[in-house]
């Protein structure tokens, strides 16, 4: 019934659209895909560490996964004030080996669709806004890790510019569409904060109250203080997050499990550096540190790792990525995982690091110890189920995939 929905409402946004002669839509996809074959048997094989919170991406994305983001400006006033409708279609569909996923299915979906009312004389530039939609996401590229994301469905005010900064308020209800119980959620962020030359500090609060949702834990926060570096080497920047969650407050941003309690905790530091060195070598690096508090057992998580670039023509590159995940519960032996991929890169938009679309022919090779095999077993995650004895490498702690791998977006 909800993929029927996402075609209709998506053939009625289109027809909508084009009936509008006068206005342009602006069309905005994305892709990727991956085939390949592992050193067992079988299809590719994709790695993760059971607690890490992401996976290095690149050779490791068992799965073809695409987006469709269409805009339609519905009207503009004098002022330059204009409402415009966002909807955004996306598409999954795994390609790992049956034996290590527990879910085959592909399913469409409804990712974004809201109005928005933007640049307001009445709030200083700012916008109204209501629906579903990513909101002041933030990632890390290399590894697919959104480690502030208030998104969900709601409303809200965004980027009102007042002394220099801008104020944001959103009102959510639904992160997404696999959260099984409705929650409010208060979003503050304050953006802007200039500290130093190309420098600027980010603040948010995040806020889940008990009269909101039927959970039963206590009331949840979480705050994050970012500071944002811009213009190193060219387009470069620098990303350093600290945040810190109680009780449902745990998703640092998103809301998180609605039955714990204040006595739940979650703090984390992320470091997130890109720079584009010369015009043929490029790179990003990551590194993260997480630590849950809770009455049933703490746990660690740290990863560090990166990705390099090298263009050796204009359309030819060679990419490295290598990472490392460490889990560590409280009374149990840690988990060690690390993966490495090498990939000789055809890329249509150039030899810089963000360039795109492109096609890499990779080699991924990863290990894993005992007790990362012993903590997958049971996973739903099919990257995970790779590392368990029921995975196609059994009692190994070693495996590798081959093959190829596109992306692309416009």
């Amino acid at each position: 019934m909800r993929n029927a929905n996402t075609v209709k409402l998506a053939a009625a946004f289109a027809a909508f659209s084009f009936w509008q002669q006068s206005q342009a839509l602006d069309v905005s996809p994305y892709i990727r895909a991956l085939e390949g074959a592992n050193s067992k048997s079988g299809s590719a094989a994709c790695f993760k560490l059971a607690g890490a919170g992401s996976k290095y991406r690149l050779g490791n994305e068992c799965e073809i996964y695409g987006e469709l983001l269409l805009g339609q400006e519905l009207t503009k006033w004098q002022d330059d004030a204009a409402l415009k409708a966002n909807v955004m279609l996306s598409l999954y569909s795994p390609t790992s080996d049956r034996k290590m996923r527990s879910d085959s299915s592909t399913y469409g979906r409804l990712a974004q669709a809201y109005l928005a009312a933007d640049r307001l004389p009445a709030l200083n530039g700012g916008s109204l806004w209501i629906g579903r939609r990513y909101y002041k996401r933030e990632d890390i590229y290399i590894t697919d890790f959104f480690y502030w994301n208030p998104q969900g469905t709601g409303a809200g005010i965004e980027d009102v510019a007042i002394g220099g900064v801008k104020l944001s308020y959103a009102v959510m209800r639904e992160d997404n569409q696999d959260q099984r119980q409705y929650a409010t959620r208060h979003d503050f962020q304050v953006r802007g904060i200039h500290v130093n030359a190309n420098g600027d500090l980010e603040l948010g609060l995040s806020a889940i109250p008990t009269s909101g949702h039927s959970g039963g834990g206590d009331n949840g926060w979480a705050v994050t203080v970012q500071h944002r570096q811009t213009q190193i080497l060219g387009d470069g920047w620098n990303k350093l997050a600290l945040q810190y969650g109680v009780g449902p407050g745990i998703g640092l941003g998103g809301t998180g499990d609605l039955a714990a309690t204040a006595s739940v905790k979650r703090y984390r530091l992320v470091e997130g550096i890109y720079a584009q060195v010369t015009p043929k070598f490029g790179g990003m690096l990551t590194a993260v540190y997480q630590k849950d508090k809770s009455p049933a057992g703490d746990q660690d998580w740290s990863s560090l790792g990166g990705r390099l670039t090298y263009g050796l023509t204009q359309h030819i590159k060679l990419q490295g990525e290598l990472g490392y995940d460490r889990v560590k519960p409280s009374g149990s032996e840690a988990r060690h995982l690390t993966k490495l991929t090498l990939a000789p890169t055809y890329s249509l938009g150039g030899p810089g690091f963000w360039s795109r679309p492109e096609v890499r022919f990779f080699y991924t090779y990863a290990r894993w110890n005992d007790a990362a095999r012993v903590a997958a077993g049971g996973s739903t995650d099919s990257a995970v189920a790779t590392l368990s004895t029921t995975g196609v490498f059994g009692t190994q702690n070693h495996g590798s995939t081959i093959g190829v791998q596109f992306e692309g977006w416009w």
